[in-house]
């Protein structure tokens, strides 16, 4: 090879290299601006709601046709924002007439079923409160709590204590009534915090991530987490 050619050869072999750099800075530089957005909005969407992680993905049906599988939910602490006649930062539908929120009366909200802050967390509308020890049966829809014909035929009845009764707007019973009761009186300290507003089909993202970091690997199944991820899966459970 004569020095020319050399020469030619190694300033390719730099413009190449220096190229390859060029792109990986690039790349660096790409995935750095984008988990800081990532971050930036986390924090803006903490700052307004106060709870972490405030979007809740919607992974069943039972609050269709008002929410729907598959959206993503923002959350709200309870206590920023009340709606009137609220107790404890949550207004009721028996509490209002006229505070609708997701084509509804009463607040909707996110709670950890019987205070258990690791079982997957409900997502449906607080229907009225109740006292300890109170007989709310005559209080009750009729239509809400099954065969049962008095409070001694009900579930969590007299009341065990204070709490919130719910229910999902696509579900024909009480969450606390039933052979599956789903959580006792939903207590004021198990409110994750109330549903303000819906995102249609976005939340579809999480879930399938959920969904392949839940297949078995090596024979063993990877327990899907959410917490460092700006999103919480939220089940609109019951039957």
């Amino acid at each position: 090879m004569s020095g020319d050619e050399h020469r030619s050869a190694v300033g390719e072999e730099s413009s190449t290299d220096e190229a390859d750099r060029h792109g990986a800075i690039v790349y660096v530089t790409d995935v750095v601006s984008s988990a800081s957005a990532v971050l930036l909005v986390g924090v803006l969407l903490f700052s307004v709601s106060g709870v972490w992680p405030p979007l809740v993905a919607i992974e069943s049906p039972s609050m269709e046709p008002h929410i729907d599988t598959g959206d993503l939910v923002f959350v709200m602490e309870e206590e920023r924002f009340p709606g009137p006649n609220a107790r404890h930062g949550v207004t009721t539908a028996a509490d209002t007439s006229t505070y609708v929120r997701f084509q509804g009366t009463g607040d909707v909200i996110v709670y950890a079923p019987d205070g258990n802050r690791r079982a997957t967390p409900i997502i449906h509308r607080a229907m009225l409160w109740v006292d300890r020890g109170e007989n709310w049966y005559d209080r009750a829809d009729p239509n809400d709590v099954g065969n049962a014909e008095s409070c001694s035929e009900l579930s969590n009845c007299p009341a065990p204590h204070a709490g919130f009764i719910t229910k999902g707007d696509n579900n024909a019973r009480y969450d606390q009534v039933g052979s599956a009761v789903i959580s006792a009186p939903v207590k004021p300290e198990w409110v994750v915090g109330t549903a303000e507003l819906r995102v249609p089909v976005l939340g579809q993202i999480r879930l399938r991530w959920n969904q392949a970091a839940a297949r078995p690997t090596n024979g063993s199944l990877s327990n899907a987490t959410t917490a460092d991820s700006g999103t919480a899966t939220a089940v609109a459970g019951g039957v």
